[in-house]
């Protein structure tokens, strides 16, 4: 009996290990199942973060726990924050380089041949026209409408509660509701859609809508996302549909973060 408790202990300790993240990358949260609710969980603050293609501002700092315009105060970054694949964004105290990688090399204009007609030539563009970055922009505050403050919160889906918050470790960031495959998917308050998309590991077909300038809320393992980066939603309105993309279930695993930091969501939604 002793021997085959030690077998499962060991076995227990060998999954918790394969959950660590890829070499040279900080971890990304493990949202495990159960546990119990507690305070705002501390982001990450040593390493950096290589941008890859497709990559903004607020999808890497969603990831690492920042608030956006916090990593982009320590990385130099202005308006209208733009970042390139490859450049390096810096997740510790310090500052990083101003000019973390290299821009796009704009063409030369080509050479007009003696005696070719200048109707026949291809005018030389500027370089801000030819050096247009690979990466999206990430958006900058001033160009989406957003309300003073949130003024109440909603349940983005109806369901059994299948996890809880936790704020110890890597660990689960928001909670699960179990669903059916298509269910629909509300806001939980008005905002701006600010991310649409999976490019975050773990989270599958998610959506990231910002409240104000302190809250965001985060929406994922969707089926279907029915609302695009930039849209307005109000408190109610139907976002997505149900599903498991990047999980083993149909669920919704639903996040509200404060300053970039998550919070746990059973202190704002109503009792139910």
């Amino acid at each position: 009996m002793c021997g085959i408790k030690q077998l499962g202990l060991f076995g227990l300790v060998t999954l918790l290990a394969a959950c660590a993240g890829p070499s040279g990358m900080a971890p990304i949260d493990d949202r495990a199942r159960g546990g119990q609710q507690g305070a705002a969980a501390p982001a990450t603050t040593s390493g950096q973060h290589v941008v890859q293609r497709g990559e903004t501002l607020y999808q890497i700092a969603f990831r690492y726990g920042w608030d956006w315009k916090e990593l982009a105060a320590a990385n130099r970054l202005r308006e209208p924050f733009t970042i390139y694949p490859g450049q390096q964004i810096s997740l510790g105290s310090g500052r990083a380089p101003a000019v973390a990688a290299a821009r796009p090399a704009p063409q030369p204009a080509p050479t007009r041949s003696a005696g070719a007609s200048p109707r026949t030539s291809e005018p030389a563009r500027s370089n801000s026209q030819v050096a247009a970055p690979a990466a999206r922009p990430a958006a900058p505050a001033s160009t989406v409408s957003l309300p003073a403050n949130v003024a109440g919160w909603a349940w983005p889906v109806q369901g059994p509660l299948l996890s809880r918050f936790q704020s110890n470790g890597s660990l689960n960031k928001g909670i699960d509701i179990a669903g059916q495959l298509g269910q629909p998917v509300k806001a939980a308050a008005s905002g701006a859609v600010v991310y649409a998309g999976r490019g975050l590991l773990g989270y599958g077909d998610m959506i990231i809508v910002k409240h104000d300038e302190t809250y965001l809320s985060a929406y994922a393992h969707n089926s279907k996302l029915l609302v695009s980066e930039g849209d307005q939603v109000k408190v109610g309105q139907v976002i997505a549909e149900m599903g498991s993309s990047g999980t083993d279930r149909v669920k919704l695993h639903f996040e509200i973060r404060r300053k970039g930091q998550p919070v746990d969501p059973l202190s704002y939604l109503p009792k139910s």
